[in-house]
């Protein structure tokens, strides 16, 4: 059981600004992700709650203690590295008794947490296997079930699903929330993957080169982005960012309008003309040029509508985001 704390921590590497001026803190039992593009200092954080890296300034706290001098071994924190780290030479089972076997814990209670750590990922029947004979889902699962039978007082996991296919991506956030709820622990969570990041997380943390840009639970940032870079990063299709007088109701303060795809209707018109038709089954996508500006628009269903074809484009203005000059989202 964990709450972890930054405090103004930043992280050097050379001139290089990994973690600048961070602060955050994740509350006990909570699933956390860090989510931000490439660079953004999503894995260094990690690296700094595990012990492997010791910050420049600042200070971790674990349960309000300060670890920031303290090794990893006593931080008893669980991670699950993105290539998995799965010893080849070990079949499934002797990989995850070996944390406990290198404790030197006794024979029955070894038994016992491989047996309960087995049993939750569904796993038994291939403990016998070696790393090269399982499929990626099942490599995941074993790494897991080795961070799973250590019982710590947190997991941290580093984009572990990230090799899996679509399908077994999906199974693989379902039995990561129902692992983590069943287990728990806190668990903090590095993705690229807005969607994974939005399904599983109690909340997440929005980064860009070394900094928190907002935190919050995943529907309030969607709805309520502090920025156009946070409301970018968010959504399949992309929000629209858009000029204020393409859309009747934005501000006039306003330098950038966001209207998530969702929010856009169309209807038969003038104004504006359809280059592309996306039919997805529940949903069509529609892309869409007006006054020299592309945007797409999500409707359900199948709309008859051809490229080529004149519509109309609006949105209510209670949907819409408005952005000032730096980005920030306006007040009011």
């Amino acid at each position: 059981m964990a709450e972890i704390t930054f405090r103004n921590v930043t992280k050097r590497y050379g001139d290089t600004l990994a973690v600048d001026d961070t602060s955050f803190t994740v509350a006990d039992n909570e699933f956390f992700c860090l989510f931000g593009p490439p660079l953004s200092g999503k894995t260094t954080i990690l690296r700094l709650i595990l012990g492997l890296e010791v910050p420049d300034e600042g200070d971790i706290l674990i349960d309000g203690r300060s670890v920031t001098r303290i090794g990893p071994a006593a931080r008893n924190i669980a991670m699950v590295f993105q290539n998995l780290a799965l010893f080849p030479h070990m079949t499934a089972e002797q990989n995850i008794r070996f944390p406990l076997a290198e404790r030197r814990m006794a024979e029955a209670q070894i038994r016992a947490r491989l047996a309960d750590a087995a049993g939750k990922l569904h796993i038994g029947h291939i403990l016998h296997k070696f790393p090269a004979q399982l499929s990626g889902g099942e490599r995941q699962r074993v790494a897991i079930a080795r961070a799973l039978v250590r019982d710590p007082v947190a997991y941290l996991m580093d984009d572990p699903i990230s090799a899996l296919d679509a399908r077994l991506r999906e199974e693989a956030r379902v039995e990561l929330k129902r692992m983590q709820r069943e287990a728990g622990r806190t668990l903090i969570y590095v993705t690229h993957d807005q969607e994974e990041a939005m399904s599983v997380a109690d909340r997440m943390a929005i980064l860009e080169h070394g900094r928190i840009r907002q935190v919050g639970a995943p529907v309030a940032l969607y709805d309520g982005p502090a920025s156009a870079y946070v409301a970018g990063l968010l959504g399949s299709p992309a929000i629209n960012l858009l000029p204020p007088g393409l859309l009747p109701g934005a501000r006039g303060d306003a330098v950038q309008v966001g209207v998530r795809p969702e929010d856009v209707t169309v209807t038969p018109g003038e104004g504006a003309v359809v280059t592309g038709v996306e039919p997805l089954g529940g949903y069509t996508v529609l892309t869409i040029e007006a006054e020299g500006q592309t945007l797409r628009a999500m409707l359900r269903g199948q709309p008859a509508y051809a490229p080529g074809q004149n519509v109309a484009i609006g949105a209510d203005p209670g949907r819409m985001h408005f952005f000032g000059p730096g980005g920030d989202r306006l007040a009011g």
